[in-house]
This record gives structure tokens, C-alpha cells and sequence, in this order.
């Protein structure tokens, strides 16, 4: 304790504190900081500043302002929120009335359609059995052009490396097999309409009938819902009836619905006159699509065997320009190599030299005009030698290139004789059982 000295707390301004300014120490006197430490305990009895003092009382009164100023708030927009609310509900209730008057007419009218489409709605067809026979025929027809455009997929699966790509004939033989698809659909569609016609007149009445049904009810129910009214004794709480609803349709897909039936009536009592001419077009237009198709297939078959061979070409030159620097850059390696050898002889000339010089005695061992030119000699060749060791490396390493480049080229060259086969021996060769116009007419 002798060695210790105690210094005493500063003082500090209070009203200097509170303005965020402190005084200066006095000159040449080192204020003290403050300290948790041993050589302080008893000495200070304070928490807090006297600027934290002013912070916290301060804080304190700006958050009873804020909170006073914020019940205020919420007492004004509770009397606003009333006085919209309640106004609000008459209008919405008035809204809901008037909305549902207007349901009315819309059901009426709807029910109304229905109603005539029932009446005029037709119940018996003549079958179609040539037309039928047609249908089936080209529908066996597309079988071949099919199983053609599958298999030239199937080979072109089999190109090898960076050529399997794809290409305009990769995505015309696509366009083709979902063009067959679609016109297989289409066909067994039409072939099936055909069949059931009478069928499809019985099941078309019978969905008009049931929304002929639910209509009536449904306009049963609004009629009772719009006479509704805030004095009407039959009215109680239904907690759960605002909940949304499982199966629930929106306006669109009612009306469409109904829509939907109306058109199927009127398609299928203009079925008999139409559908004979129908068919006639979709087969005209499916046989027209096909032999387009097939010709945009023919086309980028024979562009892509042009491109291979171009490709190939090319190649094939700058493979043969290759071999030929390769030839060169290992005699520019032998070149080298023989220069770096050829230095090997003068080198252990000179440091022989160099040995034997350094043996001399006494006063003889003398750096002479002989010595220092032997020195700058191997100085010399050394240097020759690094730089002769670098340019070997660079041949060497282009060779390595080179030869890098041979194989990728002489690869790159049996891929695109490979697609070649593919594409023009097997393909092109295959696509000439496509069938005729007339077959796929169904003749």
C-alpha cells in the first residue's frame, strides 16, 4: 500500500453534462478513468452519470408524450370506425339485395335456354359406316409413318460424342411424332363421335334436364333469399355459413357450364348435316399436315448430311495440316536437343580449364586475363544451356497441343462419318415407305 497513490474522483459540471460539454482538465493533470478494479473498490458508490441521469428522466417523459398522443389516435379512429361501419353494413345489405335480384334474371334467362335447347334438342341420327370405315383406315395408316419417325430417333440416339445434339432434324422428327399423335387423336375422337352420335344426343339432353333442374331450385332459393330483411321474422344466426364452401364454382364457370351444355345440344343436332363434312376437311387437312411435315423432316435430313460433309471436309484438311506440324515441331525438338548437347563438350572444356588452373601454387593461383575469360566462358554456356532448356520446353509443350489437337480431330472426324451413316444411309433410306396422300386419306 506504501507504493500506491490515490487520486481523487474528478469533478464534473452537472449543467455542463446535461448540454452533452465537459470541462477540460486542468493542464498538465491526467484525469482519471473510470475503473472496476481492485486498487478502486470502496471509493465509488455511483451507478450511472449524470448525463445518463438526464437521458433516462428525459426518455421517460418523451414515452408518456408518445403514448398520450397515440390513445388520442386510437380514440379517433374508434369513433370513425363506428360511424363507417355502420353505414357500411346498410349499404352492403342494400348491395347484396340488389345483387341478388339480378341473380334472378340471369337464372331465368339461363333456364329459359335450357329449356329451349330441350325442346329442340334432336334424338335420333343415321349412322355413319362408310365415313366410320374411312376414319379407321387412316387411322391404320399413321402406323407407319410412326413407327419410320421412331426409329430414325432411335438411330439418331446412337451418334457418337459432341454430335449428339439437337439439331433442326432432331426437333422436326419431334414436331412430326407429336404431329402423328395428335392426328391419331384426332382420329379416333372423330371415329368414336361417329359411333356414339345417338349416344352423345341422349347424354346431352340429360345434362341439360339436370341443369334445367338445379336452375329451378337454385331460383327457388335466391326468390326466398331477396325477400330477406331486417324485419323479417325467420331469420337467425348460421355461424358457419360465410366459410367458404367445398366445390364451390365462380361466376365464370357457372355460366360456362351451362355454356358448354348449350353448345354440346346445338353441336349435336347440327351433327347429322355437318359431321359427314367435317370429317371430310380433318382428313383432307391431317394428310395435308402430314406430307408437309414430312417434307420439312426430308429437308433438314439432307441440310444436316450437307453440313456433316462440309464439317468432315474441313476437318479431315486441318487434320492433315496438323500431321504436318507435328512433323516439324519434333524436328524443331530434335534441333534444339542436338544444340544443347553440342554445348555439353565446350562446357566441360572450360571447367576442366577452370580445375586445372585452380591448382596452381602459391602466388601463381593468379586471376589472369586466361582465368577471368575461362570464368565468363562457363558464365556463358550456362546461360546458352538455360536458355536453349527453355525454348525446348515451349516445342514440347506445342507438340503435346498438337497432338492433343490430332486426336480430338481424328475423333471429332469418325463422329461425323458415324452420323453420317446414320443420317443418310439409314434414315433417308427408311423415310421412303412413308405412305401416300391417298393412304392416309383412308382409300
Amino acid at each position: 500500500m506504501s507504493s500506491e497513490v490515490l487520486v481523487s474522483r474528478p469533478h464534473y459540471d452537472s449543467r455542463a453534462v446535461a448540454q452533452g460539454v465537459l470541462k477540460e482538465s486542468p493542464v498538465g493533470l491526467e484525469v482519471p478513468q473510470s475503473s472496476s478494479g481492485s486498487g478502486t473498490t470502496g471509493y465509488r458508490s455511483a451507478k450511472y452519470t449524470p448525463a445518463e441521469w438526464f437521458s433516462n428522466y428525459h426518455s421517460i417523459l418523451q414515452q408518456a408524450g408518445t403514448d398520450h398522443h397515440e390513445a388520442q389516435s386510437i380514440q379517433r379512429e374508434s369513433r370513425t370506425l363506428y360511424q363507417d361501419t355502420e353505414e357500411a353494413t346498410l349499404k352492403t345489405q342494400a348491395e347484396g339485395t340488389r345483387l341478388l335480384g339480378e341473380r334472378l334474371q340471369d337464372i331465368h334467362y339461363w333456364k329459359s335456354e335450357l329449356q329451349r335447347h330441350i325442346d329442340h334438342l334432336l334424338t335420333d341420327t343415321e349412322t355413319l359406316l362408310a365415313l366410320k370405315t374411312r376414319l379407321e383406315k387412316a387411322l391404320d395408316a399413321t402406323e407407319t409413318p410412326y413407327a419410320i419417325t421412331t426409329d430414325n430417333l432411335n438411330c439418331r440416339t446412337r451418334r457418337l460424342g459432341p454430335d449428339l445434339v439437337q439439331d433442326t432434324v432432331e426437333e422436326e422428327l419431334m414436331k412430326e411424332v407429336d404431329l402423328i399423335r395428335s392426328v391419331q387423336d384426332l382420329l379416333k375422337r372423330t371415329t368414336a363421335q361417329v359411333v356414339t352420335q345417338i349416344k352423345l344426343n341422349r347424354e346431352a339432353k340429360h345434362m341439360l334436364e339436370l341443369d334445367w333442374s338445379d336452375k329451378y331450385q337454385a331460383y327457388s332459393f335466391d326468390d326466398h333469399c331477396g325477400r330477406h330483411s331486417n324485419r323479417s321474422p325467420d331469420t337467425k344466426h348460421h355461424p358457419g355459413s360465410a366459410a367458404m364452401q367445398d366445390q364451390v364454382c365462380n361466376r365464370s364457370s357457372w355460366m360456362k357450364f351451362s355454356q358448354d351444355n348449350l353448345n354440346k345440344a346445338l353441336q349435336e343436332e347440327q351433327a347429322t348435316n355437318s359431321l359427314r363434312l367435317l370429317v371430310e376437311q380433318m382428313l383432307q387437312d391431317t394428310t395435308e399436315d402430314l406430307r408437309v411435315q414430312c417434307s420439312k423432316v426430308d429437308q433438314a435430313f439432307s441440310q444436316r448430311c450437307v453440313e456433316l460433309v462440309q464439317a468432315k471436309t474441313q476437318l479431315e484438311m486441318k487434320l492433315t495440316k496438323t500431321l504436318e506440324q507435328i512433323g516439324v515441331q519434333e524436328r524443331n525438338i530434335l534441333v534444339l536437343q542436338k544444340a544443347i548437347n553440342n554445348k555439353e563438350t565446350p562446357l566441360r572444356v572450360a571447367q576442366s580449364r577452370l580445375y586445372l588452373r585452380s591448382l596452381r601454387p602459391n602466388m601463381e593461383l593468379c586471376r589472369d586475363e586466361p582465368q577471368l575469360s575461362l570464368e565468363g566462358e562457363v558464365r556463358e554456356i550456362d546461360a546458352t544451356l538455360t536458355s536453349l532448356n527453355q525454348q525446348l520446353s515451349k516445342p514440347r509443350s506445342s507438340l503435346s497441343h498438337l497432338e492433343e489437337s490430332r486426336m480430338a480431330l481424328e475423333k471429332d472426324i469418325n463422329c461425323k462419318t458415324h452420323s453420317l451413316f446414320i443420317d443418310r444411309d439409314k434414315c433417308m433410306t427408311h423415310r421412303k415407305r412413308y405412305p401416300t396422300v391417298s393412304t392416309l386419306s383412308g382409300y
